[in-house]
């Protein structure tokens, strides 16, 4: 790649030139350049091995720290709901489907995420458990172990797309016995370790204490962390309902030893000054998601506050049937708007660090920094081109303002991934991309038959 103004997002490197990279077999840049590459570079080459960008933007594809791949197939439900009842509204179809459901849905989900240049998401997956909302600030997944069937098809789905990830699963719901809860996670560990390395980043724990009654749940997600060396994400803090129940329940985290930088908090808006600085001073993380706690009514996270106390922060799309356009620019433009206008203050979140926090933040709160979020030797060629000027946005003053204000998916022309392109403005590059929708659609047509058939 040659003639591109690179957005590396490298602290070493903090601001924008014209420059070149390198790609080497594995998929990994082998060199990051000002000016033109050596003419006996470029002629050692076959010319469909390179690109010139034309003086386009490049930066890094944007990683997603929190995200729900299988709601790709349920936008429009729950339009006026909070959390919980837009979740109700949402899983109503969700929990009847089947493994191979889960798979196109979570397929699905992925190549969305590819064709917006999401390259890389955490991904929190269903469990295959019922949702049981209690009321608007109470509610709870069925006691019972995971599918592990389904957990693992909703991997295969993301390996399949060529989205690269965090596969984040749930443990068992309510009294199970804490040994058949490690037993089902041990095999979840076990059939991970047989996908595409290079895609697949590390299991993960999708922490459930917002939803338990016991604070053994938050004992058994210390248990399992430690088992396999786990990150755990749990969404907390996040609806503004019974927030003097949410808070107590930080605290069951806090005695269980959960608390350190393995541990991110997902969401994390109905806070105290001490809950944050407690989080802070362990090495805690947090993922935000700016335009799901618009639509629902969630709130907008102290970031600055976070920020400042120094805790690490990414940023998320979410459920793609609560985010509803899986659009990074759009994201990062909802958070900039509502910080600002919140804090009345434009300095609450500068331009340049929104894009910071939606790929290499995301990355290092992630634990895998060393992979993707920069355009940085050793790591992924995972990168977009951005044309400004197709179609024109005017003169760039800034190469940062004019990518994250000016610029948007119609800009978007190219979407790599190990320097191979996924897609091509609105076209995907998989030859499947097609039988997918075909899929999703037939199958949510058949669920929705059967959830809403006369009793």
């Amino acid at each position: 790649m040659h003639d591109a103004v690179l957005l590396t997002m490298d602290p070493d490197r903090p601001d924008p030139f014209r420059g070149w990279f390198a790609v080497g077999s594995d998929g990994r840049l082998t060199a990051v350049e000002a000016g033109d590459p050596a003419r006996e570079v470029v002629d050692a080459l076959l010319p469909e091995h390179v690109l010139d960008a034309g003086g386009a933007l490049v930066g890094p594809g944007f990683v997603s720290a929190h995200s729900h791949l299988f709601t790709s197939a349920s936008r429009g439900l729950g339009m006026d709901q909070s959390l919980y009842g837009w979740i109700e509204a949402m899983t109503r179809y969700t929990d009847a489907a089947d493994a191979a459901d889960l798979y196109w849905m979570t397929r699905h989900g992925s190549q969305d995420f590819l064709r917006n240049g999401i390259t890389t998401a955490f991904d929190f997956t269903s469990a295959g458990l019922d949702f049981e909302k209690e009321s608007e600030g109470v509610s709870r997944y069925a006691a019972s172990l995971p599918d592990t069937d389904v957990q693992h098809a909703q991997l295969r789905a993301k390996t399949d797309a060529g989205l690269r990830h965090v596969h984040s699963v749930m443990l068992a719901q309510g009294s199970v016995p804490r040994a058949e809860a490690l037993a089902q996670l041990d095999d979840v560990v076990s059939l991970a370790a047989s996908v595409d390395r290079d895609l697949h980043l590390g299991v993960a724990i999708s922490g459930t204490v917002q939803w338990a009654e016991s604070r053994d749940a938050a004992e058994l997600e210390v248990a399992a962390m430690r088992r396999h060396g786990l990150l755990n994400q749990p969404h907390l803090l996040e609806t503004p309902h019974e927030v003097e129940l949410q808070r107590s329940k930080f605290q069951w985290y806090a005695d269980a030893g959960a608390l350190g930088p393995d541990l991110v908090f997902g969401h994390f808006i109905q806070t105290t000054d001490e809950i944050i600085r407690i989080a802070a001073e362990a090495g805690c993380g947090m993922s935000w998601q700016p335009m799901s706690n618009g639509r629902l009514g969630s709130g907008v996270a102290q970031i600055p506050r976070i920020r400042e106390l120094g805790m690490r922060v990414g940023i998320g799309l979410d459920d793609q049937s609560c985010t509803d356009v899986s659009d990074p620019f759009s994201n990062m433009r909802t958070a900039l708007a509502l910080l600002r206008a919140t804090h009345r203050d434009p300095a609450a979140l500068p331009v340049r660090d929104v894009l910071d926090l939606h790929t290499r933040g995301s990355a290092e709160v992630l634990g895998i920094d060393g992979h993707v979020g920069t355009l940085r030797v050793g790591r992924y060629a995972d990168f977009l081109v951005v044309d400004p000027r197709d179609p024109d946005t005017g003169p760039v003053w800034d190469a940062y303002g004019t990518y994250v204000l000016a610029c948007s998916l119609r800009n978007l022309h190219q979407v790599w991934v190990g320097g191979r392109l996924v897609a091509e403005g609105a076209r995907l590059c998989d030859p499947q991309s097609g039988e997918v929708v075909d899929q999703v659609h037939e199958r949510t047509a058949r669920l929705r038959a059967e959830v809403d058939a006369p009793v």
